[in-house]
């Protein structure tokens, strides 16, 4: 009798080549692809600092809301109404002293 070893087929090696390569190609795609791991912490990043600047804008949205409301025909706040008047028209009353 002879001894004779059992040599894996080509077919065989070429099937576990192809399988590891698709493996590591799509392991490596949902990390770092366009929808993977990485991406998605940066929307989260992303979302939060969104959220700070849209809450951000609503106080400013809610100043000016406030502002509108107390020069409004309804609603007349005289003390702002002078000092808008003097910070864009440049009013000055007769008694007053303008220093440069």
């Amino acid at each position: 009798m002879t001894n004779r070893r059992a040599r894996p087929s080509l077919g065989v090696l070429i099937f576990f080549a192809v399988a590891l390569s698709l493996s590591a190609y799509f392991t490596f795609a949902a990390v770092q692809g366009d929808f993977g791991l990485f991406r998605r912490a940066e929307i989260v990043v992303e979302g939060h600092e969104l959220e700070g600047e849209l809450a951000h804008l609503n106080e400013e949205v809610a100043h000016m809301e406030n502002l509108t409301k107390r020069l409004s025909d309804e609603y007349l706040d005289l003390d702002l109404l002078d000092q808008q008047a003097r910070d864009i028209l440049g009013v000055v009353r007769s008694d007053e002293i303008v220093v440069n």
